[in-house]
């Protein structure tokens, strides 16, 4: 009996589930989480304010001071201070979820948003700039290389598709790190990335690919989280329809000896289309998957590129 492949696990606000944990005994349940996606990855709800034992409802907390190192402090009680429990727990559940390949945080929030929190001064009156919630940053301060998001960021299919590729490679990596970091490893796994990394950052490839040139007279072990970093970095630029459609003819070049003269001139149209905004990512790459299919390439079938996320997620329909 063959087992079903585990699902990627991903930590989120608990209230982004429809936990009801805020302050106010509510939650802010996100359909695209709970509903879309929780069918492809396991959630790990975490919510670090009733962690750390405020209770449900609770006086709600804000960030005051300093923009770069504010305080996490009760709106009514000012003596109220949880910056500190904040940022332990945030360095504690870095350490204990080892195994996640995301996570998706509640946005504005004082302990958990990513960017744009609001913070005051102590007299009340809000600051221009804003801050990073403060778990959260103690957190992603022990999980650089983590792929994280806000919830409110994912309703942007760009952004959320270049979420959820970051997400699947996090995870793709870790199976490999299972099994063993070789140079034929890394290599292969590289070699994988290839056109996912030139649609992302072509330049950037070529840095990645030197990196794993000069591979001979170092450890794998070694060099191989250094390697992850970039990859991961890399990947975090978000594609273009330019970059996409340099990537696109790269592969037509593959069906050249194949396809007939009019079978290539309907493939040149649609990624003309597609890079003029007239049709969806979707549109080139199904017709290039349906030429592949017949006209099979080793070394193309095993690009991450023509699927670098589950088909059904639909995440290239919108691109």
């Amino acid at each position: 009996m063959s087992h079903a492949p585990t699902k990627p696990k991903i930590a989120i606000s608990a209230c982004l589930l429809g936990h009801d944990v805020r302050y106010d005994g509510g939650h802010k349940e996100s359909r695209l989480c709970s509903r879309t996606l929780a069918d492809y990855f396991d959630f790990v709800p975490v919510c670090p304010e009733v962690a750390i034992g405020l209770g449900i409802p609770r006086q709600p907390i804000r960030l005051v001071g300093n923009a770069e190192k504010p305080q996490a402090l009760g709106t009514r009680d000012l003596t109220l201070d949880v910056t500190q429990p904040l940022a332990a727990y945030g360095q504690k559940m870095a350490a204990e979820l080892g195994d996640i390949c995301g996570y998706i945080f509640m946005h504005k929030s004082p302990s958990c948003g990513l960017e744009r929190v609001k913070v005051y001064h102590a007299n009340g009156a809000p600051i221009d700039a804003g801050g990073r919630g403060i778990y959260a940053q103690a957190f992603c301060l022990q999980q650089p290389d983590l792929p994280v998001e806000e919830d409110g960021r994912l309703n942007d299919p760009v952004l959320r598709e270049n979420f959820l590729t970051r997400v699947f490679a996090y995870s793709a990596w870790q199976q490999l790190r299972h099994t063993g970091l070789t140079r034929r490893s890394l290599t292969d796994f590289h070699s994988r990335y290839k056109y996912l990394l030139m649609a992302h950052n072509p330049v950037q490839y070529k840095t990645l690919g030197h990196l794993l040139g000069n591979m001979a007279h170092t450890d794998p072990q070694e060099i191989g989280p250094r390697y992850f970093s970039e990859l991961m970095a890399t990947l975090k630029k978000c594609a273009t329809r330019r970059t996409h459609s340099n990537v696109l003819q790269h592969l037509c070049g593959y069906l050249k000896q194949a396809i007939s003269h009019e079978d290539k001139q309907e493939v040149q149209q649609v990624i003309s289309q597609y890079r003029l905004g007239i049709v969806p990512l979707v549109v080139p790459l199904t017709l290039l998957k349906h030429h592949f299919r017949q006209h099979p390439d080793p070394y193309i079938a095993q690009q991450v590129y023509l699927q670098p996320h589950p088909e059904n997620l639909s995440l290239r329909n919108a691109l």
